[in-house]
């Protein structure tokens, strides 16, 4: 017995010892990212100046971009982070109330085609959305056409090509299968008491829904938004295939455009507006994270 007793505490703690060595690598990306914000240069984790000094040249003229008119990343990294975020909460806004309506729906209301219906939303989901691009590109184009809708809508300018709404548009319908599956599975969690007592007592389908029903999803309705957030937010694929002017563009579209220039690449700049990029994410994460959980512990106990 004190023989398996001593081997307890090793064994306990291997797993954490494999997630560490397992986490080394991105640890240390993150390392570098951090450092190289500060430095003008560095050698692995290890900043230098020019002269080659270790622990020397450490500077915040990376950061630059942030407080400084004179340069030309200044007048764009705001309308750029504008736009990001505008994207982000749009495809948030638009997946949760989708997802919601749709998911209730599935979950407690049998009409014919239903399991076909759920089958076909996961199948659409498995598609890569790079080989829907040049699909997507035509029936934009042909929104862009459409008078208002397609062009003319304030701040999200419209939801044809080249517009901010076309790019909302894409990513809900992209997010959406992933939605409507979760919230299908919040919604079958529900005891069929309460709904049954609130239709007893005259409350519409309508009524039941938003006043009974989405109140005990709250858990799902949060991770949910957090997780397309953080989706809208890094973003990169969509922004850049249907957004070519320059004051539409996104943070993820810039920093391809920072890692592509033919002139050499300023690795410290590019490192500050990445980790610029992600701060909001991991602040956001870190506060939010036990509601993100809830998108695994409650999506897959759905049934059809």
């Amino acid at each position: 017995m004190k023989e398996i007793r001593s081997r307890n505490p090793f064994t306990r703690s291997l797993p954490y010892i494999l997630l560490v060595v397992l986490s080394l690598p991105i640890i240390l990306g993150y390392l570098w990212i951090l450092v190289s914000t500060f430095s003008t240069r560095c050698y692995g984790l290890i900043p230098v100046d020019q002269q080659g000094n270790y622990f020397k040249g450490l500077t915040l003229s990376n950061w630059a971009f942030l407080y400084d008119k004179s340069k030309t990343l200044n007048a764009s990294i705001w309308l750029l982070t504008l736009n990001t975020l505008i994207i982000a909460i749009g495809l948030t806004v638009g997946v949760v109330l989708v997802s919601m309506m749709a998911g209730y729906a599935l979950s407690r209301i049998k009409f014919p085609g239903r399991k076909s219906f759920l089958s076909l939303t996961l199948i659409l989901h498995s598609f890569p959305s790079v080989t829907l691009l040049i699909a997507i590109y035509f029936v934009l184009r042909w929104i862009a056409s459409v008078p208002v809708i397609g062009r003319g809508i304030p701040l999200i300018g419209g939801f044809g090509y080249n517009t901010l709404g076309g790019v909302i548009l894409v990513s809900i319908a992209l997010q959406l299968p992933l939605g409507i599956w979760l919230m299908k599975g919040f919604f079958d969690n529900v005891s069929w008491d309460l709904e049954r007592a609130a239709l007893i007592d005259g409350c519409s389908r309508w009524r039941t829904w938003w006043q009974i029903m989405v109140p005990q999803i709250k858990p799902g309705i949060a991770a949910l938004s957090i997780f397309s957030f953080m989706e809208g937010w890094k973003s990169f694929l969509i922004p850049y295939s249907f957004m070519t002017s320059q004051t539409k563009a996104t943070l993820s579209t810039l920093l391809n455009e920072m890692l592509s220039e033919t002139s050499p690449v300023n690795y410290g700049t590019l490192a500050a507006v990445g980790l610029y990029q992600l701060i909001p994410v991991l602040v956001f994460y870190i506060f939010t994270q036990k509601y993100l959980l809830n998108i695994f512990a409650g999506g897959v106990k759905g049934t059809a």
